[in-house]
């Protein structure tokens, strides 16, 4: 069987993660054969990273149109991702884009239904997806063990980010360039999971977002959104890059008990009895029904970028179901555009949120813009261990 040949453009922190990987030949079934980024100080990276006959364009189109490549990877800086992952299916091509999806849902839904019409294998780059704890955290919301869900409640603050992260890149924190901070940049993951493992999707969204609060930036690098679900429960998202040490706690109360995700352990304190039966029944005044405290076993470690990209060559070779689709991707922007939306109108917003609203309301953003970068050193940083 022939080996997929895969383009990567977009060659900066997460780009270079991915050549190498893909030039090691650490992904099977796939070979890297060209490789795409304006930058002629990143291409340079590309000699140490990948074999001497991976063609090496610095044009997008050029790239497209003359690499010969089956399947891209993009992972250029967000804005971009929508625009490049539909002129690759015109052409033909499978695509995994890196997240977010892009940075408003009008274009993203245009690229979803590109992503349909070309019928190729279309993923995102939700890594988080691969990790067994959130597996099993699905796993055992959607078999009903946890009854219907009451509340959702994370706090995602290990997202620190020091002042010259900000300043490695132009485009980083802008308006124009990134479309965002933290939401668009760390906490797509949990904006993610936080459907994802739970099936469920905010009706309406009220959020208060503070810009630059930590960094000499003019995005959010603080935020707090309370949702509502269509069954009555609610939730909470915290998020920041400017606390440390941080917490990272996922916890969802439901009628059967609550399961917590923290320090790697999945804990579920389940009640022996559910607890609307338990309160129209009991009759001792104070009291509360029987919980097992049960710590789930988790097996297996994170597959992380690696088992992404393997599962995308996978189903483009074999046909194994996709496990980040990448029109779904929507959903975790769509969070995150009316918790930005929320926050400009000072407001609750509905979800879905009005998409020509939002875009008018980020254009306002960007032209309205008197933010200036200072002290801009462009470097590409190590990303081990990150997300």
């Amino acid at each position: 069987m022939s080996l997929i040949k895969v383009g990567v453009i977009g060659i900066g922190n997460m780009g270079s993660s991915h050549v190498k990987l893909l030039g090691k030949g650490e992904i099977s079934g796939a070979t890297l054969t060209a490789v795409c980024d304006p930058n002629s100080d990143q291409l340079e990276l590309i000699k140490t990273k990948a074999k001497d006959d991976v063609q090496i364009f610095r044009d997008e189109d050029a790239f497209l149109n003359e690499s010969g490549i089956d399947a891209v990877l993009i992972s250029t800086p967000h804005y971009d991702h929508p625009k490049l992952a539909m002129k690759a299916f015109a052409k033909g091509m499978h695509v995994l884009i890196e997240k977010p999806a892009g940075v408003y849902t009008k274009n993203v839904a245009e690229m979803n239904k590109a992503a349909k019409e070309s019928g190729k294998v279309f993923s995102i780059m939700y890594n988080q997806r691969s990790n067994p704890i959130y597996q099993k955290l699905r796993e055992i919301i959607q078999a009903g063990e946890l009854g219907e869900i009451k509340r959702t409640n994370w706090i995602i603050t290990d997202w620190y980010r020091s002042q010259s992260y900000y300043d490695s890149s132009e485009w980083r924190a802008t308006w124009q360039g990134e479309g965002g901070g933290v939401l668009l940049n760390q906490a797509p993951h949990q904006l993610d999971l936080w459907q994802w493992t739970t099936g469920l999707m905010p009706k309406r969204v009220q959020a208060f977002c503070n810009y630059g609060k930590y960094h000499d930036i003019e995005v959010e690098d603080d935020i707090t959104a309370y949702v509502e679900y269509e069954n009555g429960a609610t939730g909470v998202f915290i998020t920041s890059t400017g606390e440390t040490p941080g917490t990272n706690r996922f916890e969802i109360a439901g009628d059967r008990g609550k399961m917590v995700v923290e320090n790697n352990k999945l804990t579920f304190y389940r009640l022996t009895q559910s607890e609307r039966e338990f309160n129209a029944t009991y009759t001792g005044g104070f009291g509360n029904p029987e919980c097992w405290t049960i710590d789930i076993p988790i097996q297996g470690k994170s597959a992380e970028h690696q088992g992404i990209i393997q599962n995308w060559i996978d189903s483009i070779i074999k046909g194994t179901p996709l496990l980040a689709p990448g029109e779904e991707g929507i959903k975790g922007l769509e969070i995150s555009n009316a918790i930005y939306l929320s926050s400009w109108l000072n407001q609750p917003v509905e979800l879905p949120i009005d998409a020509d609203l939002y875009y008018e309301k980020l254009q306002e953003k960007i032209s309205q813009s008197t933010f200036q970068k200072k002290n801009v050193k462009k470097v590409n940083l190590d990303v081990a261990g990150t997300h």
